[in-house]
């Protein structure tokens, strides 16, 4: 069993009015010296409760990681192996990929050729380009600091060092057209990305860049189009929201709808233990395994690691419980559903019976049937699958298989089919 590490960098050059992630605008908080000396310190003092050492992948996300300097990040990864955490940095497999999977989100204007340089050096194996668009104006409407030429400067770095890297694309932006849309996916295309990630613009109701969107059936012609453009270009769904050359999708994405085992390190990073990555006696607390997160507020994640805590440290037990949620059956069984069904390979039935058993399976698939009808979902050779028209309803069809304690109860009290 290996494990994924999410290493959360809080630091922006500004910060996007869509953006709900946790960050600080540069230069108005913790020097990034001291913030890097406080994750080293949770390393520290959490790495004895995980059972897993063998990391398949290393995300470090934000916020803008590419803001601090490369030796910042080569010391948190030098850190996890101090703590006896197998990374093997630039090690590939039998089949010519990288051993572990280390990812590190970039901005534009943020990276020249020796910042990468030393990136590569260190073994950063994946980039994450949070580009957006190539349109100066819905850049400027996005609260983006940098320009499509910055972002083009960097795409032809990226392209002339050969690396594997992906193309973060946001649409259904204010005033945004269905042409700006393609033309945005055209541009992308030129740098021939291994992998690229679609989000359509979400913000609540009210919000100031929710006026004057394009309409929800031009948004959904826009998802089609940004689909249909990257299947030609030999770009896979693979999920939702993301697409992928065959043999480059995200490792580290992946496990989050694979029911893998992911620590969030850092300022409000969120972790997931299923139990059979838990101790024995804290799998007996949270047999279906457990999620729990970090401090928001910077200065209580300054006081909780500093000064450096005992590195004997039981997630279960010692995690307030404002801060974890030991997973319930019917939580589990909702956690599996929609992560399975985001996935373009679907859901799989051996998967559902071996975790939930044959009773519950059975009438989790009865469900599904039923649903065929609809046009939702598809039948495969190992289970079920979302179509082009559920998609586009995902939010209606995780409803039908979220469960509460009494209805996950029925289910297990249904007549067991013929």
């Amino acid at each position: 069993m290996s494990l994924g590490i999410y290493i959360h960098i809080p630091y922006c050059l500004q910060l996007c009015p869509y953006c709900d992630f946790t960050k600080y605008e540069w230069g108005k908080t913790l020097a990034p010296e001291h913030y890097v000396d406080l994750v080293k310190a949770e390393i520290h003092a959490h790495a004895k409760g995980l059972l897993p050492r063998e990391v398949s992948t290393v995300y470090f996300g934000g916020g803008t990681p590419s803001l601090l300097e490369p030796h910042l990040i080569l010391a948190l990864l030098e850190e996890l192996e101090k703590a006896g955490f197998q990374l093997h940095r630039n090690a590939v497999s039998h089949d010519g990929r990288p051993q572990t999977e280390i990812s590190i989100e970039i901005d534009p204007a943020t990276v020249d050729a020796a910042k990468l340089d030393r990136y590569l050096a260190m073994g950063i194996n994946r980039f994450s380009v949070g580009a957006q668009s190539f349109n100066d104006r819905l850049l400027k409407i996005a609260g983006r600091k940098h320009t499509a030429q910055d972002t083009v400067e960097l795409l032809s770095l990226l392209k002339s060092r050969g690396v594997n890297y992906s193309f973060d694309l946001l649409f259904a932006l204010p005033s945004q057209t269905l042409e700006e849309v393609g033309e945005d996916v055209s541009r992308a295309l030129e740098f021939g990305p291994s992998h690229l990630s679609a989000y359509c613009l979400t913000v609540p109701e009210g919000h100031k860049m929710d006026q004057n969107r394009a309409l929800e059936d031009d948004q959904v012609e826009m998802f089609h189009l940004i689909e249909d453009r990257l299947k030609a270009a030999g770009l896979e769904r693979y999920e939702i929201s993301n697409f992928a050359k065959p043999g480059f999708e995200s490792r580290h994405n992946s496990l989050y709808w694979a029911d893998e085992p992911y620590w969030g390190i850092g300022l409000s990073s969120h972790s997931y233990l299923p139990a059979r990555a838990l101790s024995e006696s804290d799998k007996a607390l949270a047999p279906y395994g457990a999620r729990f997160w970090n401090r928001r507020a910077m200065k209580e994640y300054e006081k909780e690691f500093s000064p450096p805590k005992a590195g004997d440290w039981s997630f279960i037990k010692q995690t307030p419980d404002d801060r974890i949620e030991r997973l319930k059956p019917h939580q589990a069984l909702t956690d599996f559903m929609h992560t399975s069904l985001r996935r373009t390979k679907g859901l799989e039935e051996n998967a559902l019976r071996l975790r939930f058993g044959d009773q519950i399976a059975g009438e989790i698939l009865k469900r599904l049937e039923g649903l065929l009808l609809s046009g939702w979902v598809s039948k495969t050779q190992t289970g079920f699958q979302m179509t082009r028209e559920g998609r586009l309803v995902a939010n209606l069809l995780f409803e039908k298989f979220t469960f509460l304690e009494e209805e996950f109860a029925q289910l297990t009290r249904a007549k067991p089919a013929p």
